[in-house]
């Protein structure tokens, strides 16, 4: 038997992901939650094979959940599963321990060929990302300024130049509007922008945002 979680805010790709892996694996025991919150309690209350966490969930970020299961228990594979592509989050989500990265975009057969992967103690990683982080790990680009910013910093830098306001992001995530309010003037000072104008010209410069 395998004990897999998954973590994600809509009910439709958690329930979508319980049943490919109901008819992979017979006895297969399920957990599920929607929220940061949520998820840390229930991976703590029992084991799991396998974890499976959005990017982008209400409260801590999927990042930073991977962060906290990776240092509570290090050895349970993680798969970040996200809508963004891969150019950005694959990278990070791999240099802070995750086993592999998959975009909502896949086929069902090719999340369970990454979930036997990494349960079986391998890395799932596509071609087109394997060469862009050997070229990130080798020092053989130069890191963009927004490399410096935190993952939450991150993931608010995204929905800022996607058109969302900060009253929007904060109820999306779960904080208040003075938090984010503060992670959006990290954000202009690490990268030495002021407007959201800019913010989303960078961000497009980047391809961070579609």
């Amino acid at each position: 038997m395998i004990r897999v979680l998954i973590v994600d805010d809509h009910q439709i790709v958690r329930h979508g992901l319980k049943e490919v892996f109901a008819d992979a694996f017979p006895e297969v025991q399920l957990g599920e939650a929607q929220n940061s919150q949520a998820a840390l309690v229930l991976f703590m209350k029992q084991e799991w094979d396998l974890v499976l966490v959005d990017v982008n969930i209400p409260g801590r970020s999927g990042l930073e959940v991977l962060e906290e299961v990776k240092r509570l228990r290090p050895q349970v594979p993680v798969l970040v599963l996200s809508a963004y592509p891969e150019e950005e989050f694959a990278i990070r989500s791999l240099k802070l321990g995750a086993s592999g990265y998959l975009n909502k975009s896949l086929a069902s057969d090719e999340i369970l060929a990454a979930a036997k992967k990494v349960l079986a103690g391998g890395k799932y990683v596509t071609a087109s990302l394997a060469e862009k982080l050997a070229s990130s790990l080798g020092g053989k680009v130069q890191n963009a300024p927004h490399e410096c910013l935190s993952s939450r910093e991150l993931l608010v830098l995204r929905m800022v130049a996607s058109g969302r306001t900060i009253k929007e992001i904060a109820d999306e995530l779960c904080l208040s509007e003075k938090t984010i309010g503060t992670y959006r003037m990290r954000i202009t000072k690490k990268l030495g922008l002021n407007s959201n104008v800019e913010l989303t010209r960078y961000a497009l410069k980047h391809q961070l945002v579609d």
